[in-house]
């Protein structure tokens, strides 16, 4: 890996204190393959992460959000087979959903709306990284 890449993405509440998770197509393999995460993606090159959370929940969900608060900074460096794999910061942000009907779109497979009563039960099949954001963003507690 010769780049640091700069994940935008937001970690999204309803009214009812759900919280939306997606799915990645099996056809896209990488880190997060198989786990269950909060909508997000690359920052793009000129773009504005306000800007660039909201396109990539839209790409992702068919949802309009809007953004609440920014979360701290997360960074995660994977090293494997003598050298840098992966080095992603994450800069998410707690959501509300504004419009739009789920549906998941880009290299998403499934989208679902987790209730936080539900987290135990689904918690093995949700990335680490995710539960780090879900920690930092309030909606989830250790």
């Amino acid at each position: 890996m010769t780049e640091v890449l700069l994940s935008v993405g937001a970690v999204i509440e309803d009214e009812k204190g759900k919280v939306l998770l997606v799915k990645h197509a099996p056809r896209r393999g990488g880190f997060w393959q198989g786990k269950w995460v909060c909508p997000g993606g690359r920052l793009e090159l000129g773009e504005g992460i306000e800007e660039g959370v909201k396109r990539e929940v839209k790409e992702e969900t068919g949802l309009e959000v809007e953004l609440l608060r920014p979360l701290v900074p997360l960074e995660r460096i994977v090293n494997g087979n003598g050298r840098v794999e992966l080095h992603v910061i994450y800069l998410d942000f707690l959501a509300r959903p504004l419009g739009g009907k789920v549906k998941p779109g880009g290299d998403m497979r499934e989208c679902l709306w987790v209730e936080k009563r539900d987290f135990p039960q689904l918690w093995p099949q949700v990335h680490e990284d995710t539960k780090k954001l879900l920690y930092l963003a309030g909606v989830v507690r250790r």
